[in-house]
């Protein structure tokens, strides 16, 4: 055994070093492994052991290993403008930066935060670095990321900037510098989080042999720092999303549930008294940090942009007056605009007695005479482009000088003339390469490489040790042609000392034991709830149609059901929404009309629409949902196989759906929506069904195809040996608590899961929902199977309407209404 792992060992080493070889006889001047030292070279002569080790020993496995690990974390992003999510695309070599390289770079990211906290406090207070010419007064009042409103606002713990980000660039003289500073909404921990997971299943034997530095520190530290600055001990932090379409959700979901963070939306919160609260089920909770994720201009409508209708009315109040923390605070934004890196040289000279060790690509601002002179002389060896944000005459973005032919250049001239102050000129770049597995084989391609720092418990700021790259997918080692790049890479930051094996998790004799899982906003709730309504539908919907096309219109499956038996069924479906009537009974319309039940585009209620909506909800749910869950919603419709093939495979995916909700989700409140929804939707199915029949009068074909409806077949059989009789049956679908898709079983349910929520007060007086409830409880209690009619069945239905609207009366965001007053809790 022993001489086998040997042997499989040399062998992995052996074609990791031929694939090394072969790239470094192709690697241009300053890439980074052609270029590394002795102590770099043997790390990257370990990845790529541990690469070629992978099962398949070839590159190209080895990055399809990578995306289906990245695939299962959950990683995606969405490109703007688009609606559909994409793959987060992962290499799996990732890109590695020694231990003494690594640390010039982190004292050189650190110190620029210092440097902007300092510029940004100056801004918003005294403004001396503008009143003694330091800085242009246009170059702060000018920019569109200026937010006057912040002007005198200090923000609570003092600090204007907890979390920065820059994205950097190596040139062929292994010297780091910045392209682009990061300071507004600061993107991508969480995608270099998860790039670290999936390269974790990928290269499991990298940390120990490289002595890999771990993120955890990093987050644990930046989750120390908001908390640091709050009012109370133990403070509830938020990260405030735009929602589901903003291009990076899910990297905030992921971070939100790694961090412990309550994933909130405008709409969740509320201001009363200056104090900020998330409207939960439980009434409002006191929010005292939010880590903003959304544009600031849009997060106050009273303080900047009116027109908002994602933020929160009153939120920069509550910040003035110190009792919540905005992590970054609005208007910080100045600082990244492309025109002020021309100044961080003289910046620091005057703020640190020393140019920035961590410097800026060469910049030039038009709105200085002579820097505008040498741009306009200088278009072949620049980069021009906008000096704020947005777009200016002649310039949709950056482009490349040389680009420009003499009409272009005489425009741009024209326009740089009336305001020059719109435009920047910028250095070209030039990047360093990395390998990246392209095909079956190894090709050099440029990179750059964004950096995180998150300000400490201490004040101190902690650099995320790694951060991740974006790989281009040109040879063409210009940063402006390499744009944002095709592939991302993990970032390997190693030395010769061990790391400890820090964890986010404390220790476990330091941890206050708690088994209340936290605050569930109204929002989630909702959410929860409407995805078990969706799923129990699509799944009830499905059933009527498997049952229609099993018996009236399959060759293989015996007997057609009778005519009057076919209207019934056909009836439920189109009292749904599913699909109008058919014309006829006869083969061909029964089938269009299945179809159209099963897979209109167009509508609400065919079985595709109600998917539709149910992978909405779990697009917005990624902070509760497991990734599998999240995975099966997503999963496109069936195209392949037969009508009821299709029919098959979602049959299997609701009962994945199903599996996964009741054996992999925490009895939560969350969990207690998700289920609540299911068996109002079930009980409901059940009534409809009822009501297609004739109680009285149901022959035996009505009694089998109500046990095919309720998915009772089985438990029927079991019971009785005696053929179709219509009492049992109508006992084992309404009154039967044994009967897991009965009525009474779901009715038992949701009275018990109503007694476990919370309620608005301590009078002992049941609320709306746990009254309607109980009149559910007593209707089955008191009725009898042989006397059971329409009036009875029509009668639970209503109930059951009711419950569902009180529910959400109690519990959800009703439309604009700010506050709950009648029982609020305060916490």
């Amino acid at each position: 055994m022993a001489s086998s792992a040997i042997n499989g060992r040399f062998d992995a080493g052996a074609t990791g070093g031929r694939w090394l070889e072969e790239y470094r006889t192709r690697a241009p001047r300053g890439d980074m492994l052609s270029a590394a030292t002795d102590g770099d070279r043997a790390a990257w002569e370990i990845a790529f052991e541990e690469l070629a080790g992978l099962p398949g020993n070839t590159l190209a496995t080895a990055r399809e290993r990578a995306q289906r690990h990245a695939d299962d974390i959950g990683t995606a992003y969405r490109a703007a403008g688009e609606s559909e999510e994409r793959r987060w695309p992962l290499s799996p070599v990732p890109l590695l930066i020694g231990a003494d390289e690594w640390r010039t770079i982190a004292d050189g990211m650190a110190e620029r935060a210092d440097l902007f906290e300092s510029v940004i406090a100056d801004i918003h207070g005294r403004q001396q670095l503008v009143a003694d010419g330091t800085l242009p007064a246009m170059l702060v009042t000018g920019s569109p990321l200026f937010l006057r409103p912040m002007v005198g606002v200090v923000p609570p713990g003092g600090h204007q900037l907890h979390f920065v980000a820059a994205d950097l660039c190596r040139g062929p003289d292994g010297r780091w510098r910045v392209l682009a500073d990061h300071v507004r909404v600061p993107v991508g921990a969480g995608y270099a989080l998860e790039n670290r997971l999936a390269m974790g299943r990928t290269l499991g034997g990298l940390p120990s042999r490289l002595n890999v530095e771990r993120h955890a520190p990093f987050f644990a530290a930046m989750r120390a720092g908001i908390a640091a600055a709050c009012r109370r001990a133990e403070p509830r932090i938020g990260l405030l999303t735009s929602g589901k379409l903003n291009p990076s959700y899910p990297e905030q979901a992921h971070l939100a549930r790694y961090l412990g963070f309550l994933l909130v939306e405008g709409a969740d919160l509320a201001v009363r008294d200056d104090q900020l609260y998330v409207r939960t089920i439980a009434g409002l909770k006191r929010i005292d940090a939010l880590w903003r994720r959304i544009d600031p201009r849009l997060i106050d409508p009273l303080a900047f942009d009116a027109g908002s209708t994602i933020g929160v009315p009153g939120l920069i109040d509550a910040m003035a007056t110190g009792n919540v923390v905005i992590a970054n605070a609005p208007g910080v934004g100045v600082l990244e605009s492309p025109a002020f890196a021309a100044f961080l040289p003289v910046l620091g000279e005057r703020l640190l007695g020393r140019a920035p060790a961590l410097s800026s690509i060469g910049t030039w601002w038009c709105g200085r005479a002579q820097d505008r002179d040498h741009v306009l002389a200088s278009l072949d060896q620049l980069v021009i482009g906008p000096a704020f944000a947005g777009p200016v005459p002649e310039l949709a973005g950056p482009v490349l000088g040389a680009t420009l032919d003499a009409d272009a250049r005489a425009r741009l001239a024209t326009a740089m003339a009336l305001r020059p102050q719109d435009y920047v000129g910028q250095e070209l770049a030039e990047l360093s390469t990395m390998p990246t597995v392209c095909g079956e084989g190894l090709q050099p391609r440029p990179f750059s490489l964004r950096v995180f720092a998150a300000r400490g418990a201490d004040g101190r700021w902690v650099v995320l040790p790694g951060g991740f790259v974006r790989i281009g997918d040109q040879p063409d080692a210009r940063a402006a042609v390499m744009g944002e790049g095709s592939w991302s890479a993990d970032v390997i930051v190693h030395g010769p000392d061990p790391v400890a094996p820090v964890s986010l998790l404390q220790a476990a004799d330091s941890v206050e034991l708690r088994r209340n899982p936290g605050t569930l906003p109204s929002r989630v709730a909702d959410n929860m709830f409407w995805l078990g309504r969706y799923l129990e539908r699509g799944e009830a919907l499905l059933g009527v149609i498997r049952v229609l096309f099993g018996h009236s219109i399959s060759a293989d499956t015996g007997a057609a059901l009778a005519p009057e038996t076919v209207e019934r069924l056909v009836t439920i479906i189109a009292d749904t929404g599913a699909a109008p009537r058919p014309p006829s009974h006869r083969r061909r319309d029964l089938v269009d009309f299945g179809r159209e039940a099963m897979e209109s585009v167009d509508g609400w209620g065919s079985v595709r629409a109600i998917n539709r909506m149910a992978t909405g909800i779990g697009g917005v749910s990624r902070d509760r949902l497991s990734a599998d869950m999240v995975r099966l919603l997503d999963a496109p419709h069936p195209t392949a196989g037969t009508l009821l093939d299709r029919a098959g495979t979602l049959q299997r995916r609701y009962a994945a759906l199903a599996g996964l909700s009741a054996e992999h989700m925490g009895r939560t409140d969350a969990w207690r929506f998700h289920d609540l929804g299911r068996r109002i939707e079930r009980a409901m199915a059940a009534t409809r069904t009822l009501l297609a029949v004739d109680l009285r009068r149901a022959s035996a074909e009505d009694l089998s195809t109500l046990l095919d409806l309720a998915d009772s077949q089985i438990s029927y059989r079991q019971r009785y040996l005696i053929g179709f009789a219509r009492v049992p049956v109508i006992d084992l679908i309404a009154l039967d608590p044994g009967n897991p898709r009965g009525i009474a079983f779901q009715v038992e349910t949701i009275v018990g899961h109503l007694g476990k929520l919370p309620v608005l007060n301590d009078a002992g007086i049941a609320e709306p929902q746990q009254r309607i409830a109980a009149r559910l409880t007593a209707g089955i209690a008191m009725a009898s199977a042989e006397r059971l009619d329409r009036g009875w069945v029509l009668e639970i239905n209503q109930q059951l309407q009711k419950l569902s609207d009180a529910i959400a009366t109690r519990y959800f965001l009703q439309g604009a209404q700010a506050l709950r007053e009648a029982g609020l809790t305060l916490a």
